[in-house]
């Protein structure tokens, strides 16, 4: 992950579309905002897939001009299996990082509060956004969203209602990656990468099917309410661009992950980030999200003929 800091403390878009307001008689080339934001955008990418950038954990400070314009920027590359590190709790109070089964049971609820509540605010006004869970909304509104949950504020829906979309599409995202274990569990981990590597679709059809009806019910029922949703937001694609396999990428490496042993066991290097099991956690996901809807009930049914099947 690279942090961008445009100087001073405005974005770059923000600092390049208005090029684009110029008067007509001036003299600046038609243009300069897109142009000098494309040089900035190709200047992060070499940045990032540069291998000393990526090792060197120092702030790296660039300027960019273009026609009198000139840019000045800092970044610093985060390797992945920190910016999404998860950190062991024993808290019991609030729901970040607080295991799904103490917060459901607590509230007397199939569904975290907080899932539901940003589920249905993307749904209601967020859902043809573009970008929709790829672009991050502002830090201090996500930490804002992320107390008032926490202490089960009553103006929740207040606030809700009038925070920008996007930093309810984050609050969400952050919520499943402070989970003391990803929603897939560490213990089912090493399973779904063997089940989605196997070839024969049939084999693959039980074998996945079978992991599902495997997780504890409160990270199951959760796990297929939120894929309903995100199938609901690739729908209108479209329009938000964001299809089923934007939407795995996005979300996979956060509902499926190693535990934190695993991790150090495999990762040798930052080249590691993009590694064949990342690349495999995004497909796990993107099976479910392509696969015909899937029934809790359902589950349990096939759960209990295959127990009671001799």
């Amino acid at each position: 992950m690279t942090d961008v800091l445009p100087q001073p403390d405005c974005s770059l878009k923000a600092v390049c579309k208005p090029l684009e307001l110029e008067e007509p008689g001036s003299k600046r080339p038609p243009n300069t905002g897109a142009r000098l934001w494309g040089r900035v955008r190709s200047k992060l990418l070499r940045h990032k897939l540069d291998p000393q950038a990526v090792e060197t954990k120092n702030w790296h400070t660039d300027v960019i001009e273009m026609n009198g314009i000139k840019v000045e920027f800092s970044m610093k590359f985060t390797s992945r299996d920190m910016s999404l590190k998860r950190t062991p709790s024993k808290k019991q109070t609030g729901v970040f990082g607080v295991k799904i089964s103490v917060v459901t049971k607590r509230e007397r609820s199939k569904v975290p509060y907080i899932v539901r509540q940003c589920v249905e605010e993307v749904e209601k006004r967020g859902i043809e956004e573009v970008g929709i869970y790829r672009i991050s909304g502002v830090a201090t509104d996500i930490q804002a969203l992320k107390a008032v949950f926490d202490a089960n504020n009553k103006d929740i829906l207040l606030m809700l209602s009038d925070m920008d979309i996007n930093a309810i599409a984050g609050t969400l995202k952050l919520y499943f990656r402070e989970l003391p274990e990803p929603l897939l569990t560490d213990r089912l981990y090493p399973a779904f990468m063997e089940g989605i590597a196997l070839s024969d679709p049939a084999a693959k059809e039980n074998c996945m099917m079978h992991l599902l009806r495997s997780l504890p019910d409160p990270n199951l029922i959760t796990f297929l309410f939120l894929l309903e949703h995100l199938k609901r937001v690739a729908e209108k694609e479209p329009i938000n661009k964001m299809s089923l396999h934007n939407l795995a990428t996005v979300f996979g490496p956060t509902l499926l992950r190693p535990s934190e042993v695993e991790s150090k066991a495999h990762l040798t290097s930052a080249a590691d980030i993009w590694s064949h099991d990342v690349m495999a956690q995004v497909q796990v996901l993107l099976y479910y999200l392509q696969h015909p809807p899937i029934s809790f009930a359902e589950l349990k049914r096939n759960t209990l003929y295959f127990s009671t099947d001799v």
